[in-house]
């Protein structure tokens, strides 16, 4: 059976370069097994984007 891990990051929009700030660092993410499944945006208070990630875990003894 598979399995799977989640990660949550946040990105306030603050900065002229935040677009490429979370470019990047969703690059350094997806090297790393992460995939992105959903993004949500908000522009009030300035809470930007919050992306959610996951990456199948390797489970010992998992029988497929």
């Amino acid at each position: 059976m598979k399995t799977f891990e989640y990660n949550i990051l946040s990105f306030p929009m603050t900065r002229k370069t935040s677009l490429t700030d979370m470019q990047a660092c969703l690059n350094v993410k997806g090297a790393e097994g992460w995939e992105v499944v959903s993004i949500s945006s908000s522009e009030f208070a300035n809470v930007g984007h919050t992306v959610f990630l996951k990456r199948e875990t390797t489970s010992i003894g998992a029988t497929e």
